[in-house]
């Protein structure tokens, strides 16, 4: 049953006359029956069926030449002008119809006009007072902006869940090229998710008094490290409604020490080696008593004990250059719970204010992967317990378990090997090198022994100073769990698209020359987020392609592939609703190398020439210049025909139909999607 309070209002007029006539041919048929089955003698009834012939082509006639008339003058103006009234609510310009097409609608186009002249100074006069209303917020603004533009760290503020929802320039000058933050994405996108998500489950957990912890962090592909602080963000009743990130690049210091503590402890544990073997020839030499000899090896004593202060020393330096955080024992503990889910796994922690200073994420790593070889090699139940070390400064992580102790070169092998399949460079050794410290077994009463592992103690100072700082983006509020079909069309991000090609036709050998996109988020064009590529179509380009979109086969040259290209804009879609300008074109293209790109285009898709056919009945010109025109939207001349230009033309259109839609009573993505597909006779026509 078709939604009648959808249909256009031609459909509803000619359905009108169709029953009229269908109603009048009834009753000509009805009254020839009945004079028929009453007149005697009965008469031929040729007569009467030519006659009733005659009658219902005459009727039918009839009703479709007063069809005619109505529809055009009566019908098809009010449908068009219901239409630019529509356009006029949402856009800033619009025109109404012309005098003489609305010249059979009465007062009706006059009085339309009155009230489009009447909205226009509405919409002034609430402009100035809006302006005025809002001077101090465009300052608060302004001083904002300026604030973060000094601020030379990069800044990520992200929901709970975990996507951007705002981002500064050095944070994307920080994260580059495929780490490029972008709102509502996954910021582990941008940074290896295991230490990020570690601090924040430290963080959020209940009881926990810290608000604020630091970490190293990486990008997903190890190009580059940061020192990034995580603060809570409170939003409303809920505890946190996210979280803010400070990075600032360390990669170069890193490498830098890295490659320097390498060095030294190379040097140092060679020259430990050549003084203990000259300490121990000394020894041989002098058991003759020669005074000279004696002295001898005393010279060399020292210098072992040189050599060997030296190295405590180092290691006491280099305990201090790595990044690392005041944690909570308690945070710690539950980290390490959720990590090994309490399989095989007894935690107990004694009741001090105790915190540690460590890398997280590292000593949780380690402990976690220790703990499991522990009950593997055991088949026992492991303890794990946090407390005090041998002295006021350290504290102490045990792990327990029944049997003898671990044997060393059992444990070293433990400790060489990775912690995290996604860091293969992270070992065990590695964590202890970075925390100057140690692990060893030993034993822990009949028939048990134990993993000890020291870490630095500091006394838990709890909940540092808040600092006045509170964030209310619509994204920390947005909805993750509506099916697509019920998601709200403001809650969805959007991906607008073009190509331009060497031809029209994908499937007889026509490939994609340049490829531009721009995001639409809470419906908000995003000019700033954007993808705009040539394409090597790896076939020349005709001359009368480049006569329309400009692009030669020398400015293709070195560009990417359609592989590589298509890679770029399926990352840059993920997750989104794509939106083109007679989008089964460009989307056959990607379909076409779906092989060589290695991924599916399976996103939802809108079309903004079937969206036009569902704002202003299928009749009505629908390209993107008309489009333009009637929703207010200007093409400079240069950029038309150009990929990112028609992309950003058709943004600007496709945000206009949304408040459009929205207006409509179009709640769901699924309602719109429904009622695109009706429209799509269109492109049959």
């Amino acid at each position: 049953m078709p939604d009648l309070a959808r249909m256009s209002l031609r459909l509803r007029v000619f359905l009108f006359f169709a029953l009229l006539a269908l109603a009048s041919l009834g009753l000509i048929a009805g009254g020839l029956w009945l004079g028929y089955a009453r007149a005697t003698p009965r008469p031929d009834p040729a007569g009467y069926v030519l006659g009733g012939a005659a009658a219902g082509f005459a009727v039918l006639g009839l009703v479709t030449w007063i069809w005619r008339l109505f529809d055009e003058n009566l019908a098809r103006p009010m449908q068009a002008l219901a239409a630019q009234m529509r356009v006029l609510a949402h856009a800033e310009e619009a025109q109404l119809p012309a005098p003489e097409t609305a010249r059979h609608l009465g007062d009706l186009a006059p009085a339309a006009q009155a009230i489009a002249e009447r909205l226009s100074a509405t919409r002034s006069d609430l402009a100035l007072a809006i302006e005025r209303e809002t001077t101090r917020l465009a300052e608060e603004k302004a001083r904002l902006a300026a604030l973060l533009a000094d601020v030379n760290a990069g800044i990520l503020l992200c929901s709970a869940e975990h996507t951007v929802v705002f981002y500064n320039t050095v944070a994307r000058d920080l994260l580059q090229d495929s780490n490029a933050p972008r709102l509502d994405q996954p910021v582990t996108a941008c940074l290896r998710e295991g230490p990020l998500l570690d601090a924040y489950e430290r963080l959020s957990q209940v009881g926990a008094r810290r608000r604020e912890t630091q970490f190293l962090a990486a990008t997903p592909d190890g190009r580059a490290m940061f020192t990034a602080t995580m603060r809570l963000v409170d939003h409303g009743a809920a505890r946190t409604g996210g979280y803010a990130l400070t990075l600032r690049d360390v990669t170069a210091d890193i490498r830098l020490h890295a490659e320097r503590e390498t060095l030294l402890s190379e040097m140092i544990e060679d020259m430990r080696r050549k003084a203990a073997n000259l300490d121990t020839l000394s020894r041989l030499r002098s058991a003759g008593g020669d005074p000279v000899e004696q002295a001898f090896q005393q010279e060399t004593r020292d210098l072992a004990q040189a050599v060997d202060t030296f190295g405590t020393r180092y290691n006491e330096i280099t305990e201090g250059w790595w990044p690392r955080a005041e944690i909570a024992a308690r945070d710690l503990m539950d980290s390490l719970r959720a990590r090994l889910r309490g399989d095989g796994v007894r935690f107990g922690a004694e009741h001090v204010p105790l915190a540690v200073l460590c890398d997280g994420f590292m000593i949780v790593s380690l402990a976690a992967h220790l703990a499991g070889r522990l009950a593997a090699r055991s088949g026992d139940e492991v303890a794990v317990a946090l407390g005090t070390g041998a002295g006021p400064d350290e504290a102490l992580l045990t792990l327990e378990t029944s049997g003898a102790p671990v044997p060393l070169s059992e444990l070293e092998a433990w400790l060489a090997d990775p912690l995290d399949a996604a860091q293969p460079e992270l070992t065990g050794r590695l964590v202890l090198a970075r925390h100057a410290s140690d692990v060893w077994p030993e034993p822990a009463g009949t028939g048990r022994a134990r993993l000890c592992l020291p870490l630095p103690r500091v006394e838990e100072t709890g909940d540092p100073l808040l600092r006045g700082a509170v964030y209310d983006f619509s994204l920390f509020e947005k909805s993750r769990v509506a099916p697509l079909a019920d998601t709200a069309l403001g809650d969805l991000t959007y991906v607008v698209f073009d190509t331009e090609t060497t031809g029209l036709l994908p499937s007889h050998g026509d490939e994609i020359v340049q490829i531009a996109a721009l995001r639409v988020v809470g419906g908000r064009l995003l000019t700033e987020e954007q993808l705009d590529t040539l394409v090597d179509p790896g076939r020349p380009i005709p001359e009368s392609s480049t006569k329309v979109h400009g692009i030669t086969g020398e400015m293709v040259e070195g560009a990417p592939d359609i592989a590589v290209a298509g890679r770029r804009l399926h990352d840059f879609s993920k997750g989104a609703v794509l939106v083109a300008h007679n989008a089964p074109f460009d989307i056959a293209f990607f379909h076409k190398h779906a092989d060589d790109i290695g991924r599916d285009f399976d996103n939802p898709v809108l079309d903004t020439v079937l969206l036009s056919a569902v704002l202003f009945g299928i009749t009505e010109d629908h390209t993107l210049d008309a489009l333009c025109a009637r929703l207010g939207v200007t093409i400079p001349e240069a950029d038309r025909h150009t990929a990112m230009g028609d992309t950003l033309a058709t943004a600007r259109v496709f945000v206009k139909m949304l408040e459009m839609l929205t207006a409509q009573g179009f709640d769901s993505f699924g309602q719109v999607h429904a009622e695109m597909k009706k429209q799509m006779r269109l492109y049959r026509r």
